[in-house]
């Protein structure tokens, strides 16, 4: 090869990297602002059940532990779901997530996602069952989820939860070693710490008893029993936002968690669960998308 021809052949080469990179740019945008339904075709492509220990009055299976209050017992683990708990169903000719709730559970994404825009409905169903039919139906969708099945309850993992109960649709949970602060405010009189936007940024730990793993939305914006509700999570680096029907209930900052070396580091991607909790319930058309910032529309519950 003379000169003339390496200097054409160096030439082509970056020519190509070049074009390459802008096609790689476009596909990543187009990607970024493209609504997934993650429902959509065979669930088992998207999502692995994990289910937890059986509570004492579930009937029907074997070796159930006659003491079993639903946390502290065996799970019965990773794609064992003889009960169902967690079925997909074709109803009004749409792909639809029925949660039975009898027993503790996480539909968990085998996929882990950072810096997205997730939606999808809900509705509550009729059944309840032990521990808790004699609370508030209760469900919960967890997010930047880490670290083993089971890490919570022997059920859950590492995570942030959006809350997802009968009154208190939007509130935060920690769970496992998670951190997160919350602009928020106690009440004269009061025992919880409700958000408020612009308000002080207190801490929220599930590693201690204070400060606590808990703090209420801002407002209650659920739709009445057995109609649908529009539940969004936004994250973006270290930033929540739990919006419900439109509306922004809380504002979270600063995700961190307990890694295995015992160092408090940033948690800001992980997988995906939503619960089973003692309560049926129905999830439809769940979309996610990669996004590049906070959306200008919620900028302001950021500052």
């Amino acid at each position: 090869m003379n000169f003339k021809q390496l200097v054409f052949l160096v030439l082509a080469c970056s020519m190509l990297m070049t074009v390459s990179a802008q096609v790689e740019n476009i596909t990543s945008n187009e990607i970024s602002k493209k609504w997934t339904n993650l429902f959509e075709g065979d669930p088992q492509e998207n999502w692995e059940v994990f289910i937890g220990a059986p509570h004492a009055t579930v009937k029907g299976l074997d070796n159930i532990d006659p003491k079993s209050d639903g946390k502290k017992s065996k799970p019965l683990g990773l794609n064992n779901d003889p009960k169902h708990v967690f079925a997909f169903e074709t109803i009004d000719g749409e792909q639809v997530l029925h949660i039975s709730g009898e027993i503790y559970g996480a539909l968990t994404s085998k996929q882990a996602f950072g810096n997205y825009h997730l939606k999808l409905q809900f509705k509550w169903g009729e059944k309840v069952w032990e521990p808790r039919l004699l609370r508030e139906r209760d469900s919960g969708i967890l997010y930047h989820c880490v670290g083993e099945h089971g890490s919570f309850w022997n059920v859950w993992m590492t995570s942030q939860e959006f809350q997802v109960q009968e009154g208190d649709m939007g509130d935060y949970y920690g769970l496992a070693g998670t951190l997160i602060d919350i602009p928020s405010v106690k009440k004269e009189g009061g025992k919880e710490f409700d958000y408020l936007k612009g308000g002080a940024l207190n801490p929220y730990s599930s590693l201690q008893r204070l400060p606590p793993n808990h703090c209420n939305k801002g407002f209650d914006n659920e739709n009445p029993h057995g109609e649908w509700n529009t539940l969004e999570l936004i994250c973006h680096e270290g930033t929540s936002l739990h919006i419900v029907n439109g509306k922004v209930v809380m504002a979270l900052f600063n995700s961190k968690y307990k890694n295995s070396e015992g160092q408090i580091v940033p948690l800001q991607k992980g997988r995906i669960q939503i619960q089973s909790e003692a309560a049926e319930a129905f999830y439809k058309n769940i979309e996610i998308r990669s996004i590049r910032k906070i959306p200008n529309k919620y900028k302001k519950y950021t500052k």
